[in-house]
């Protein structure tokens, strides 16, 4: 039994019938042994490196995992206990999620809020996705270095202004005569012209159920997409240029360099950030949504019928905050978000699956 163990990794000498260890197989227990040894080591050689990594797992560890502690709030009463930890509430089991599912009055407006998160993060996603790697392909091809920087910055900065400057910039542009200001906004203005509802127009078009989801999908591109380009341009520069040259010698043109070289050269880069992207795909904004949910009221004497986006905008995010708000309901805003943060895991564990077995490509 000692003999079939051994015969893997020892020699064996027929001529003395004795074991003998080979040069590689002494280096690897070598390094066996000294592991742990060569990796304190090598910390205490890069200790700066190591050191930088500090603030980040303060970070990670206060910001992201001791809040996980009052989780266990959608398993408890917050009526009951001193009302300051939830550690000394009494546990209620599932009984939160339920109501979620079942109870006549909170189950409508969840579904209700559970559809519009995944609608409006799935046109995100629909078209928010391509456009970065659409813009990173077209930044490769701009031969001047100062265009091409020009251009890059201009689209990189909307992401470094606050979601509250964002969503003042689309209340100005789309906004009607109902908050009883005295011009409409620019883009208002054209809709009139070309035929839109007049009393959308009043009201301001944000506000409307027909044209909310666009402008907030076409805002949020124009917010991320210059941004989340730089990662698929930094994977399109480090395409080899003899794949090009290679491509030329066989009369490929732009679009079928593009296809045949640069798409396949950056897939597992598109992969990754899609299974990426599918997890975040129902943490849709609260900030933004927060800011340009509206009532819809029309001024007096329109003689208009006044909507809300509401029904459209109204996402889990918000719904939690508004069941928050209320000491007796924020266990069951709790339930909500945790429900629909477990939702986007299994998105995630089932993305990366399906990627593993299609492109033996994966984030895990």
């Amino acid at each position: 039994m000692f003999k079939l163990k051994c015969d893997d990794f020892l020699i064996y000498d027929e001529a003395t019938g004795k074991y003998s260890m080979s040069p590689e197989q002494q280096v690897r227990d070598e390094t066996e042994r000294n592991k742990w040894k060569s990796t304190g080591f090598g910390i205490l050689k890069d200790w700066r490196l190591y050191a930088m990594l500090i603030p980040m797992i303060l970070v990670y560890f206060l910001w992201k995992y001791m809040p996980m502690y009052e989780l266990i709030g959608c398993f408890k009463d917050p009526t009951t206990g001193d009302g300051l930890h939830v550690a000394t509430n009494r546990w209620t089991g599932l009984r939160y999620f339920q109501q979620l599912f079942t109870d006549v009055t909170y189950s409508p407006q969840f579904w209700r809020a559970f559809r519009n998160t995944f609608i409006t993060a799935f046109y995100g996603l629909l078209f928010g996705f391509p456009m970065p790697i659409i813009l990173a392909l077209f930044f490769n091809e701009v031969r001047s270095n100062v265009a091409r920087s020009i251009m890059q910055v201009c689209v990189y900065l909307p992401k470094f202004l606050s979601t509250v400057i964002v969503t003042s910039l689309v209340l100005i542009l789309f906004r009607g005569t109902a908050a009883g200001t005295q011009s409409i906004g620019v883009v208002s203005k054209v809709f009139s012209v070309f035929g839109a509802d007049s009393a959308m127009v009043e009201q301001g078009l944000v506000f409307t159920t027909k044209y909310y989801r666009a402008i907030y999908i076409i805002s949020d591109l124009w917010e991320h997409a210059g941004y989340d380009s730089i990662v698929f341009f930094a994977a399109v520069i480090a395409v080899s240029p003899t794949s090009y040259e290679a491509a030329q010698i066989d009369g490929a043109g732009k679009l079928a360099q593009m296809r045949y070289v640069v798409i396949p050269s950056i897939l597992s880069t598109v992969v990754i950030m899609l299974i990426m992207k599918i997890g975040g795909l129902l943490s849709v904004g609260y900030e933004k949504i927060f800011l340009l949910l509206g009532t819809g009221m029309l001024p007096a004497g329109s003689g208009g019928v006044a909507e809300s986006n509401y029904e459209v905008a109204h996402v889990v995010s918000t719904f939690a905050n508004e069941l928050s708000a209320n000491d007796a309901n924020k266990a069951m805003g709790t339930a909500a978000e945790m429900l629909n943060n477990l939702i986007g895991m299994i998105l995630v564990i089932g993305s990366n699956a399906i990627a593993r077995k299609a492109s033996d490509v994966s984030l895990y």
